[in-house]
């Protein structure tokens, strides 16, 4: 049996377990994220479409924009996730638990090249299939692993007892 749960203890002596996401969450968040990168990318080329040459320079720079700096500016938000992530419930998170920094955030999307060589993120999918927090090349340099989004317990209620 596979166990997902990755523990984290804080400088205050609190220990944390932390869920991490497998291949399967990820690459259906990734999915999410693709088509809505690719709504993003259709718009652009209509707002775009009658500025002739300058439009079309425009719409090059919005889309390595898009391409390059979509997750990042997502996962430097609140919630540490990208759109889709967030409708399947994961986070990015540095391996100590904390909010992902920017620099590790920009450091494991740059490497998303190459956990997609040579085809198909076949590099960064093996290499989450060897390892048992499901690290692709991108969370290895950066110190980052995709884990659930800790759900809080509801509070609890009191029974209405007369006195």
């Amino acid at each position: 049996m596979i166990d997902t749960v990755h523990p984290v203890q804080t400088p205050e002596g609190v220990d944390l377990a932390l869920r991490v996401a497998g291949p399967v969450p990820r690459a259906l968040a990734w999915g999410v994220d693709t088509l809505l990168q690719g709504g993003i990318a259709l718009a652009l080329q209509i707002a775009f479409a009658g500025f002739a040459g300058l439009g079309t320079g425009l719409y090059l720079i919005g889309l390595f924009a898009l391409l390059w700096f979509y997750p990042v500016l997502f996962e430097l938000t609140r919630s540490g996730a990208t759109p889709g992530k967030k409708v399947f419930g994961l986070t990015v998170l540095m391996d100590n638990g904390l909010p992902v920094t920017p620099g590790a955030s920009i450091t494991r999307n740059l490497l998303r090249t190459a956990d997609f060589l040579p085809f198909a993120y076949a590099a960064g999918v093996v290499c989450m299939l060897v390892r048992c927090d499901f690290k692709r090349l991108g969370d290895l340099a950066a110190a980052t692993m995709v884990v659930y989004r800790p759900v809080a317990p509801p509070p609890a209620t009191l029974a209405e007892v007369a006195p």
